[in-house]
């Protein structure tokens, strides 16, 4: 069972407290000091992409490298130092963002621009997987990552219900080697007012799969990787993580359900179980590649949009953009990647599902 508590911050944001435990009623909902920031974004037409870009200059005030004796996101002990996470027995913590991308209420938008414009409204969520700042998404119970799939699906649901959100996408950015600059254990929600470009692409090409065969694309993929085996990393009855054919980082592992569900709201218990097992076991093995040195890695969830319609077409998953770390070595994106948008990889899926593979066998 899942127990979840809504509470406001002294600020005015939104903060969910989630638990497998009854929550104290009398824990305080707490805010760093210094009172609310006050958003300002808006949104602005690429006409040559043909996409929406996002400016949010307000969150160059956000927190930078924190030094080890301060963490925000810790629980406070001391009211007169708050931060974003009160202290009290539960799990799970999401909380507005305190310097959001999209929000409620973003502000004005800006005249003499040059090009279309429009309000940056959504929503953006921090997700702390556990008031532990020392552990990792990965190293917790599979019973706690089992809940944190269950806020994930929670959150889906509320957010995607709003008439102003078209596209709900959880994601963790973990390590410097890829921006981040809190080392607490959390993630994020953007609940965006369109669909972004990557999923918009990845749902054309599976809508027409669809309307071509009946069947979606990816479950067509996941079909014929079981078969091939070769860049298969966990396969169980319910869910599988691969490296697709296409893979273009080292160690870009995809999880996605057998069956073609298309997003988080159609995960059942037993569903949230299995894709909590399936993570688990990729994010071990992840953190296990050298000699258990964090592996940094982007993870984002691709899945339907919340624009009202069904969308058969579409089938949840998990991708993992890896910063691979070798001796001295990281993927940096080139010209080639940045300008072209085409990559160059340097390795072969199944070479590297072969050594993920490998060290998943050595946990055993």
């Amino acid at each position: 069972m899942m127990y979840k508590r809504a509470l406001t911050k002294p600020d005015g944001r939104a903060l969910w407290l989630y638990s497998r435990r009854p929550i104290d009623p009398d824990i305080v909902a707490t805010a760093p000091a210094g009172g609310p920031v006050e958003p300002r974004s808006h949104l602005r037409w690429h006409p040559l992409r043909g996409e929406w870009v996002a400016y949010a200059t307000h969150r160059q005030q956000r927190t930078f490298l924190p030094p080890a004796e301060f963490n925000p996101l810790a629980p406070t002990v001391d009211p007169a130092s708050p931060t974003e996470l009160p202290a009290g027995d539960y799990d799970v913590a999401v909380f507005e963002n305190r310097f959001p991308t999209f929000s409620r209420d973003p502000g004005p938008v800006p005249d003499g621009t040059g090009t279309e414009t429009a309000p940056a409204k959504g929503r953006a969520e921090v997700v702390v997987f556990t008031q532990n700042a020392n552990a990792s998404l990965g190293s917790l119970p599979l019973d706690q990552v089992q809940l944190v799939v269950e806020v994930w699906k929670d959150r889906f649901e509320d957010l995607g219900s709003q008439s102003d959100v078209q596209y709900v996408m959880p994601f963790e950015n973990r390590g410097v080697e890829v921006g981040v600059t809190l080392h607490h254990p959390h993630g994020q929600i953007y609940a965006y007012p369109f669909v972004p470009p990557i999923p918009a692409r990845e749902l054309e090409h599976q809508q027409t799969f669809f309307d071509a065969h009946g069947r979606g694309l990816l479950q067509a993929i996941v079909a014929q990787e079981r078969q091939d085996g070769r860049r298969i990393v966990v396969d169980t009855d319910d869910v599988v993580a691969f490296m697709p054919p296409f893979a273009r980082y080292a160690y870009e592992v995809w999880i996605a359900p057998a069956a073609p569900l298309p997003s988080l709201a159609e995960l059942d218990s037993g569903g949230c179980r299995a894709l909590a097992v399936v993570l688990k076991t990729v994010l071990t093995v992840f953190d296990a590649m050298w000699d258990r040195q964090p592996f940094p890695y982007v993870m984002v969830f691709h899945q339907a949009p919340t624009d009202g319609r069904r969308h058969p077409e579409a089938h949840l998953h998990i991708e993992f953009y890896p910063a691979y770390r070798m001796p001295g070595r990281l993927k940096y994106l080139a010209g080639s990647e940045l300008g072209a948008g085409t990559f160059t990889a340097d390795t072969l899926p199944e070479e590297k599902a072969a050594e993920l593979r490998a060290v998943r066998e050595r946990l055993a």
